[in-house]
């Protein structure tokens, strides 16, 4: 048993943006070799300037995905969230979710406790198996093990993190574990689990600081959240030692149907499967329809909602969010 949650999190305002590293409709700078660019052209300070402009529209929260092998071009997330912490100040930075069997646990914890200690302390870990079998078996991991693999990683990002507690150096003199720690410590890093399936919830009460599900309704959200807080107690904790997060994925248009027409076709690019398979997954419709759905979910249990625009510049559709969730606050 644990108690991790970061004084940040505490106060994590309620809306997060997911960065678009997948893009679907076009081919960004990054997506492009190197020498297919022009001469103004430059990834990097585009990316920085979404990570601003989120910021500013008043993201609380900027998110990012993760796969190491997928048919499209895509960003590695931890090297995104490098950038996202340059570029911004105040918001939590987080991975959606990393799939941590493809992984080595240590290099991550290495990497996570990097990007804690350069942020100052805005960094979520949020971790996960994944779904697609293909990738496990570039990597050469056993896909069927990766239930076992993620609880065993979990362990050891904490075992990482734990071996520089109390010191700033490492006993050069000692052969063994007081020589070898992960310096320099980082604040406590909170782990959140994704996935929606009853085996990520356990997981999450047992051994997260968070819940990430995506793809459930707000009845089937409530009803998970209740099962939660169950199994937290089960385990011995307190319910409020796990925050409870939503991936949604949303598509704005005055038209409700453009909106779900767009959306639809977006998701099944990303995904590979039939634009129908996502028609009860999408929140589509005008910024005040999405931003009905968050209060809906909000007040099914989730803290925090991450939204994944179903666009490959999402700031536009952010913003009119944005402006939707003020314009309920006053009025509220």
């Amino acid at each position: 048993m644990h108690t991790v949650m970061a004084p940040e999190l505490r106060t994590m305002g309620p809306i997060g943006l997911i960065l678009p590293t997948f893009a679907q409709e076009s081919v960004p700078t990054w997506a492009r070799p190197t020498s297919d660019l022009a001469e103004n052209d430059d990834p990097l300070a585009e990316l920085a300037a979404m990570c601003r402009g989120a910021e500013a529209l008043g993201a609380d929260a900027l998110w990012a995905c993760d796969h190491l092998f997928w048919h499209r071009p895509c960003l590695e997330c931890t090297v995104v969230l490098s950038v996202a912490a340059m570029a911004t100040e105040r918001v939590v930075l987080g991975s959606c979710v990393i799939q941590l069997p493809l992984r080595q646990s240590s290099v991550v914890a290495k990497q996570a406790a990097s990007l804690q200690t350069l942020s100052r302390g805005r960094m979520v870990l949020g971790v996960g198996v994944g779904s697609h079998p293909g990738e496990y078996e570039q990597v050469g991991v056993d896909y069927h093990q990766r239930g076992a693999d993620l609880d065993r990683a979990i362990d050891e990002l904490r075992r990482s993190w734990a071996s520089g507690e109390g010191v700033s150096l490492g006993d050069v003199n000692d052969s063994g574990a007081a020589r070898y720690r992960q310096l320099p410590a980082p604040e406590a890093i909170p782990v959140y689990v994704g996935g929606s399936s009853e085996a990520a919830l356990r997981r999450a009460a047992r051994l997260g600081d968070g819940w990430m599900p995506l793809f459930l309704s707000v009845d089937e959200y409530r009803s998970a959240a209740g099962r939660l807080s169950e199994e937290v107690r089960h385990a011995g904790r307190e319910p409020d030692e796990v925050a409870r997060t939503m991936v949604l994925f949303v598509s704005v248009d005055d038209d409700p149907a453009v909106a779900q027409h767009k959306g639809t076709a977006w998701m099944s690019s990303l995904y590979g499967i039939p634009a129908k398979a996502f028609n009860r997954h999408l929140v589509a419709g005008t910024a005040e329809d999405v931003t009905g759905a968050i209060a809906d979910y909000r007040a099914a249990g989730a803290d925090h909602v991450v939204l994944y625009v179903t666009a490959d510049e999402p700031l536009g559709q952010f913003e009119q969010i944005s402006a939707a969730l003020a314009n309920a606050g006053r009025n509220a």
